[in-house]
């Protein structure tokens, strides 16, 4: 009997340290209804729990991650109007972080702000989502952010490494494109779902994500061991950043960069040489003009 208890608690403690260990993201879920007056609230609390379990419970890759390697991001749902009895209208605030190494210093990955999330919600039903096709929109929108995220961390670790994320994405776009609501069609703007996926995997954006990964591999996480070095190869790849801007000045991944990292680049260059200060508040006032009174910070100094 007391070998059949061993081995049944074997058997949990190894099926439980894998579960712990098998799941990405660290993301915690905020449904905001304060614009929605007098509704029953219930309904937001369940979907703000089913959206946690959704995407924290869920495996989304092939990987096996610590519960100290998952992933830190965060998924605001600011509902706005309701536009049916299990109909709403949101925006959505989607972030992410990555840990800077040998540091307590976690630099952020994605910030970004999405005004054109409708979705539709019954408080039992089961939050389904499938691969190969379009179930509903709030699966649909919340599992794209998830790859979206993926897809910059791995990037943000090793060059291209996460381009299967990024294909994973695009299929989402491609399974929505029958669907009526808004965000995943080219014609409906320039910045939504559709063309932040798409410019990641342009051929000719490619020096975004080179520079996304010499940025944060060969430029944040060598600054504990050797700051020059560090912040040198971060000017490098805001440097690659100016080819995206001659393409297209204002493209659209050039925005949702800075939005992430213009305090970060700030508060990192007041430390530099006068040389270094001059160089890159050129450049950033040049390929992110929206910012430069901020840029001007740098020059400053501590």
């Amino acid at each position: 009997m007391k070998i059949r208890i061993l081995t049944l608690y074997t058997v949990f403690f190894i099926f439980f340290t894998s579960a712990v260990k098998s799941q990405e993201l660290n993301c915690t879920v905020t449904v905001n209804s304060t614009q929605i007056i007098g509704s029953d609230k219930s309904i937001f609390d369940a979907l703000e729990k089913a959206i946690f379990e959704f995407v924290n419970n869920r495996k989304w890759t092939g990987n096996v991650y610590d519960v100290d390697e998952k992933i830190e991001a965060s998924m605001l749902i600011n509902i706005t109007e309701k536009l049916g009895t299990a109909n709403f209208k949101a925006t959505i605030q989607v972030q992410s972080r990555r840990p800077i190494y040998n540091t307590s210093y976690n630099s952020t990955l994605l910030n970004y702000l999405d005004k054109n999330f409708e979705f539709q919600f019954n408080e039992f039903d089961p939050l389904t989502y499938s691969e190969t096709t379009f179930i509903n929109n709030l699966t649909s929108v919340i599992s794209y952010y998830v790859y979206i995220i993926l897809a910059l961390d791995y990037d943000s670790f090793s060059y291209l490494g996460g381009s299967p994320y990024l294909a994973k994405a695009l299929a989402i776009v491609n399974n929505a494109q029958s669907t009526s609501e808004p965000g995943w069609k080219a014609f409906e703007g320039n910045q939504n779902r559709y063309w932040l996926v798409q410019d990641l995997l342009r051929d000719n954006y490619s020096s975004y994500r080179e520079a996304y990964y010499k940025y944060h591999r060969l430029g944040f996480d060598v600054m504990a061991q050797d700051m020059t070095k560090g912040r040198g190869e971060v000017l490098k790849g805001i440097k690659l950043l100016e080819n995206i801007y001659i393409l297209k000045p204002g493209a659209f991944i050039l925005q949702m960069f800075f939005n992430a990292k213009s305090n970060e680049i700030i508060s990192l260059f007041k430390e530099a040489t006068t040389p270094e200060k001059t160089e890159v508040v050129n450049l950033l006032k040049k390929i992110d003009a929206a910012n430069s009174t901020k840029y001007a910070e740098i020059l400053k100094g501590k």
